[in-house]
């Protein structure tokens, strides 16, 4: 099974790789691990990867064109081109099932984030395969990888001397809703724009519409997340 990883921080894995069962199962061939730099795919003088979001806000958000390139120019490595699996807290849960689904797969594309997460057009235009190895919140996507890496590659034959998994959810309370969609530059991108709300300067206007984007998305992602009183706003 092949495992290409798309990071901002390759180095992170280093240690990770030259350690225990998955050390052997490289030294065998029953896995390979690719780790590639996403800042390789930026341009310009800084080869900046992100930029601060449309209609305000902390932080910093991936940048559409830098991501997407990244990922077609790694997907066209190899065949078969591999499932795209974006890991974020707002994706599905991962779980012994989903790991079992995946680990059927015969390459993975993993993409993990870091600052504020990726402009929504990365989502849009590459329609991954979103993951979640919790409700909670980690510093990027690293760790979520290995974690999906760690619990897959005990399903590859001859990796464990008997099949064997577990998977441990947490929760952390906070807040309920999942965060709204994020943009930056480009303004245009391959015919996706940016909503135009977020470009009026209407502060009190853009409040509202992200405040609405929160709750649908919880809705449709996860609906288990509301409560009454987040129906009756919805309601409104």
């Amino acid at each position: 099974m092949r495992f290409d990883v798309l990071t901002l921080f390759p180095e992170m894995f280093l240690g990770y790789l030259s350690q225990s069962l998955l050390k052997l199962a490289i030294e065998r061939g029953l896995v390979d691990v690719q780790l590639h730099n996403i800042r390789d795919w930026a341009t310009g003088k800084h080869r900046q990867v992100d930029d601060r979001p449309f209609g305000g806000g902390p932080g910093m958000v991936l940048k559409v064109d830098t991501v997407v390139e990244c990922v077609e120019a790694v997907r066209a490595m190899a065949d078969p081109p591999g499932r795209v699996a974006l890991l974020t807290p707002q994706g599905r849960r991962l779980t012994q099932r989903v790991v079992e689904e995946l680990a059927e797969q015969p390459r993975l594309v993993l993409l993990c984030g870091r600052y504020e997460g990726f402009d929504e057009r990365i989502h849009e235009i590459l329609e991954p395969d979103e993951i979640s190895i919790g409700d909670f919140v980690l510093n990027g996507g690293e760790v979520a990888a290995m974690v999906m890496i760690d619990t897959m590659i005990r399903l590859v034959p001859g990796v464990l001397g008997k099949e064997e998994s577990s998977i441990h959810d947490s929760f952390s309370p906070g807040n309920r809703l999942l965060e709204h969609s994020q943009y930056t530059r480009p303004r245009e991108y391959r015919g996706k724009e940016v909503p135009e709300i977020l470009l009026s300067g209407d502060h009190e206007a853009i409040a509202r519409w992200r405040s609405q984007q929160s709750l649908e998305r919880t809705r449709r992602r996860r609906g288990d997340l509301l409560g009454p009183e987040d129906e009756a706003t919805q309601a409104t």
